[in-house]
């Protein structure tokens, strides 16, 4: 079959849907039609071809919506129809454009086949800036289900299993083979006895380290010698950097291949000094190092599984005095932490399925997706805040803070031990004077756990009592409005007259503890506008330096 007559099969499969769909698109286009219009198609075909797997999606001028063949005259000269491709190219992301414009003839009449290609792996494709798509017959704005649809999407050319063809086993560091034959004994006990009779060559296949006897470069990150790391065209760095209070950098270090031995070189300069704090109804100080050592190591051995090396960017470890950060470059795959963690199933896909499935092998790692839970388990059974996840800037950010931030949110995680995970980061929130969801509001109020109204919730009175937090409770319940008047109105009584600064003294220690200055002075200036409001008291003195006084009248309760 010739080029021709594929064309013209093309246009009669395509004329035999019965409607038309996300990818394929019918127009009359007689004699022009608008470069906007075309564009905005390009984009919305090309994107929905992505979602559907399709190889290609089609705009066809010169047929009707009744599939009836009509012709179009649309840029008869072949230089001025193909410079079309150059044209759109101008005005879509990364300069895509037609793969190809066809012209068939058909019924004596010509019909234009523009094949759009399907856009690229976690891009969607924008014309002039604007993301397209189709709903039915309609072309529409790319919502953002789609949008998202595509941008989570991984390009599934794993780098991780590419063979190094110019590395053998001279570039295997020999401290890292060895460490990493005694992992593996760990993680498949029942192969301790095989392990030892496996030479370097037998030992590298059976940890999936080796494809067909050649090294990859997940054996390179591993176990390679640091000399070698020129061979993987990349930037293999973990950095240490140690912060002081203002941040400022205090030191820093500079960790390169192998990573086997890396981390514990990592965890070695991390300063995990002890850290006391009291628990309510005891006097004997609870006593834990700042970071939970698995948690440390997790957080690591994630940043190397799932770094994104075609970025060439380095692993950070950045600790604070209460505080480190683990960051690595690339999206954090399953989308959302606080979603992928209440959900509970593992992610469906990694960056690195073969660095992964290495790692797990040398017991570095743990395939099921639990770590990042066990994460939140250990900050939670020390009374320490959650974890932290920024997930901005194509990077993925993790904090442990090794410290307790809020006493009374660490009161009443031990008051409370049956506080599901869901429960424990919406009260997370709450300590770190974060905003609530309306659902995790609703949780939280129906379980009684917050009282207040957003976005200054405090603990709920039956929490409190049980945690020994019966004055913060009231301290942060704030009194009716007649309260307030009454105390004015005494003061006025008993001294005659009062300035500004006066009522502040006051009042400022009776409003809840969660008002900020500004706050309080506004609802100082509220109060006081009421009074003069319903007669109750008067200025005698000037606007900028007041003097108050009690009218006559008296403030009805």
């Amino acid at each position: 079959m010739n080029i021709q007559n594929d064309k013209t099969e093309i246009l009669r499969r395509l004329l035999a849907t019965k409607v038309e769909n996300e990818v394929v698109e019918f127009k009359e286009a007689e004699n022009n039609y608008h470069f906007e219009k075309i564009g905005q198609y390009f984009s919305a075909l090309s994107n929905e071809a992505n979602l559907k797997g399709n190889a290609t999606s089609w705009l066809v001028f010169g047929v009707n919506n009744k599939r009836k063949v009509t012709g179009s005259n649309y840029r008869l000269n072949p230089e001025s129809l193909h410079s079309l491709k150059h044209e759109i190219a101008g005005h879509t992301t990364n300069n895509i454009s037609f793969a190809e414009i066809h012209e068939v003839q058909m019924d004596g009449k010509r019909v234009l086949l523009f094949e759009i290609p399907p856009a690229p792996k976690a891009t969607p494709i924008a014309f002039k800036g604007h993301w397209y798509a189709r709903d039915g017959e309609s072309l529409v704005s790319l919502n953002l289900q789609k949008l998202e649809s595509i941008r989570t999407q991984i390009n599934y050319r794993d780098w991780s299993a590419e063979i190094v063809m110019d590395a053998d086993l001279e570039d295997i560091d020999p401290d890292a083979m060895i460490v990493a034959r005694e992992n593996f004994k760990k993680k498949n006990p029942r192969l301790v006895d095989d392990v030892d009779t496996w030479d370097e060559v037998a030992f590298l296949r059976n940890a999936k380290l080796s494809i067909r006897g050649k090294l990859t470069r997940t054996a390179l990150l591993l176990l390679g010698r640091n000399q070698s790391e020129h061979l993987l065209c990349a930037d293999p760095k973990i950095r240490w950097v140690l912060k002081d209070f203002e941040g400022k950098t205090k030191g820093y270090e500079i960790f390169g291949l192998p990573w086997l031995l890396a981390v514990d070189k990592v965890f070695a300069r991390i300063r995990n000094i002890r850290y006391s704090y009291m628990h309510s109804g005891t006097l004997f100080p609870q006593e834990v190092d700042m970071y939970d050592p698995f948690s440390i190591r997790e957080a690591l051995n994630n940043c190397i599984a799932h770094q994104d090396y075609t970025l060439n960017g380095r692993i950070n470890v950045i600790e604070h005095d209460d505080s480190l950060q683990f960051t690595n470059l690339g999206d954090f795959l399953p989308g959302d932490v606080q979603l992928f963690l209440l959900k509970g199933i593992p992610p469906e896909r990694y960056r690195n399925p073969f660095l992964i499935e290495a790692m797990r092998n040398l017991n570095l790692v743990d395939t099921i997706g639990g770590g990042i839970s066990k994460m939140f388990q250990a900050q939670r059974e020390r009374l320490f805040p959650m974890p932290e996840y920024d997930l901005s800037n194509n990077r993925v950010s993790v904090t442990l803070i090794g410290k307790v931030l809020d006493l009374n949110y660490a009161q009443m995680l031990v008051a409370n031990d049956d506080l599901d995970l869901r429960e424990i980061m919406a009260l997370d929130k709450i300590q770190k004077h974060k905003p609530l969801t309306v659902d995790e509001e609703k949780l939280l109020k129906t379980k009684k756990l917050i009282e207040g109204r957003k976005p200054h919730y405090y603990i709920a009175k039956d929490i409190a009592q049980k945690t020994g937090q019966k004055a913060e409770y009231t301290r942060n319940d704030p009194f009716k409005n007649q309260e307030y008047f009454d105390w004015i109105r005494k003061l006025l009584k008993d001294h005659k007259s009062a300035s500004r600064k006066d009522i502040d003294s006051l009042l400022w220690d009776k409003l809840p503890d969660w008002m900020t200055e500004r706050q309080r002075k506004n609802k100082i200036s509220n109060l006081i506008n009421e009074m003069r409001g319903a007669d109750i008291i008067c200025n005698i003195g000037t606007r900028g330096k007041p003097c108050w006084v009690l009218q006559h009248k008296t403030l009805k309760n």
